[in-house]
């Protein structure tokens, strides 16, 4: 489990060059994951690999959690920006149930490289890795539009977010070899039915607590 030091808080990119910068050390990290997964990968190599000091680095991530947390979020925001409109006549659970599918089977090309960012994720506080509650948010929004609602209500927050832990206990399944890739996108399109059933918008009527 990669541990987090106890130092300040990551440094933010600003100007057009730290931007750069910082895209080029989650590339590096995101291509030396999908090649050695989490455990063998050295910072190190990741500065060298992204042509920056170790010092810039560091800088920004101050641990292997943070950085694969801010691989994870950074791959969430691109996946977020080509989710394309449900298609007509399917329903809005189904709807997300696809868009869970389609980033699992992008996730799952490169297994090294998802358990790497899951468990990352799934380990880093909030608190100390702004990422991992960015990736929560992206996810979030992702789902509402796919869903239409536009004004979540508090149950509709909660159903998503227990949707996004069952996805990850699923993907987990996957990489770990207990669930075959069929398994794996039937129980996603499951899930999304049977916990979105009582979202806000449901033909039933709304849930308003």
């Amino acid at each position: 489990m990669p541990r987090i030091a106890e130092v300040r808080a990551p440094a933010e990119p600003s100007s057009p060059e730290q931007r750069a910068r910082h895209l080029r050390i989650l590339r590096a990290a995101a291509r030396m994951g999908a090649e050695k997964g989490l455990e063998r990968v050295q910072m190190h190599e990741v500065a060298k690999e992204a042509g920056v000091a170790i010092a810039t680095l560091y800088r920004y991530f101050p641990s292997k959690t943070h950085l694969f947390t801010a691989v994870m979020a950074e791959q969430v925001d691109r996946f977020g920006e080509s989710v394309q409109q449900p298609k007509p006549g399917m329903t809005p659970e189904d709807a997300v149930g696809e868009v869970l599918v389609l980033a699992s089977r992008q996730l799952l090309r490169r297994p090294a490289l998802a358990t790497a960012m899951l468990q990352s994720a799934n380990s880093a506080n909030a608190a100390a890795v702004a990422d991992a509650g960015r990736i929560d948010l992206t996810f979030r929004q992702i789902v509402l539009r796919t869903l239409g609602i536009a004004e979540p209500t508090v149950m509709d927050v909660t159903l998503i977010r227990l949707l996004m832990q069952c996805w990850y206990g699923v993907l987990q399944s996957s990489l770990n070899g207990r669930a075959s890739i069929p398994d794996t996108e039937s129980d996603i399109r499951i899930a999304c039915r049977l916990l979105l059933a009582p979202r806000s918008n449901a033909p039933s009527g709304p849930v308003s607590r």
